[in-house]
């Protein structure tokens, strides 16, 4: 998770260096705050609202209890509900009725 932050921050410092490559102002907070961006116009449990992320399209949630991650971070992918998972995994997908699978 150390590395994951790691990286997102260099992310983030590189894409304010080069201008015109900035992120929106909003998904900017969300992300200094550790926040997700999903697709949702309200966040699923354990997340908490907190504000919008690319000028106002989607939904900023905070984690509450810091100890549920994204389906990315625990090495799964998102797929539509349409696709079969050999194995499921849990982990948080940023659209309502996706799935993670580590394997499809």
């Amino acid at each position: 998770m150390k590395l994951f932050s790691c990286l997102m921050a260099l992310l983030l410092f590189l894409l304010q260096a080069v201008p015109g490559l900035g992120l929106p102002r909003d998904t900017l907070h969300c992300l200094e705050h550790h926040g997700y961006c999903f697709h949702l116009k309200s966040c699923p449990e354990p997340f908490a609202a907190f504000g919008t992320c690319y000028r106002r399209r989607r939904t900023c949630c905070v984690d509450t209890t810091s100890n549920f991650h994204t389906c990315q971070d625990e090495g799964g992918h998102c797929v539509p509900p349409e696709i079969r998972c050999l194995q499921e995994q849990e982990g948080l997908c940023p659209r309502r009725g996706w799935k993670c699978c580590t394997e499809v």
